[in-house]
């Protein structure tokens, strides 16, 4: 995850996928591992320190050069995300932070990747693909109908919420310039529920909890049987 900008606040975000980066080296550290990502135009204004999210996963550059971006990956990043299972060859989607006054797209993705799913069912639409994923059954708290989710860094719709999934259709541009394109049935993909839609769960939870005793009510006194 990305945390050398903790000190003034979260990255965001937008879930529109820049360019489509390629690993050229992997150093494995123990648990951790270096990774090293061939790409040009996320190149443009990067600087070491700057946030890159990698698969959805926000990473900070610790070397930049005309060509490529270096960055530290760690075991708990690993462990969350599917950055473990990359190669030397494999793509990612690649964003860079959002910067102040940049018009904005998608919806708020923080690049702290919640958990992976795993692709179940890939199937030709009229003019679009669409996806259903496989989830554990607490994320399904977060998703919402019409409602928002990234899925490998990309922003796209939820529709067809299950205790266990959701589905998703990608239009042909955004299957073209992501790599949902060489997704198939059995691929495990990162994902990160709507950040709003968190906070609002999470806010409601805390009200329910904490929430003072009801008193005494007419009502209360008749389910008793005292009137």
């Amino acid at each position: 995850m990305c945390h050398a900008r903790g000190q003034e606040g979260i990255d965001i975000f937008t879930g529109i996928i820049e360019e489509m980066g390629c690993v050229r080296r992997l150093v494995r550290k123990g648990g951790a591992l270096v990774l090293t990502v061939d790409c040009q135009s996320v190149l443009t204004d990067l600087k070491i320190g700057d946030s890159v999210a990698v698969n959805g996963s926000c990473l900070t550059a610790t070397r930049v050069d005309d060509y490529s971006f270096t960055a530290d990956v760690s075991g708990e990043t690993i462990k969350r995300t599917t950055l473990g299972n990359l190669r030397v060859g494999s793509q990612v989607n690649l964003e860079r932070a959002l910067a102040a006054g940049e018009r904005f797209g998608g919806h708020f993705v923080s690049g702290h990747v919640d958990a992976t799913a795993v692709v179940t069912e890939r199937r030709q639409m009229t003019n679009a693909v669409l996806f259903r994923f496989k989830t554990a059954p607490e994320w399904a708290t977060y998703m919402v109908d019409k409602g928002s989710i990234a899925v490998d860094g990309i922003s796209l719709t939820i529709f067809d919420v299950a205790e266990n999934g959701f589905s998703v259709t990608v239009i042909p541009h955004t299957l073209r310039e992501t790599t949902l394109y060489d997704s198939h049935v059995g691929d495990r993909v990162n994902i990160e529920c709507d950040m709003i839609g968190k906070y609002v769960v999470k806010v409601c939870l805390n009200k329910a909890e904490h929430a003072a005793p009801a008193g005494v009510s007419i009502e209360l006194l008749n389910e008793n049987g005292f009137i």
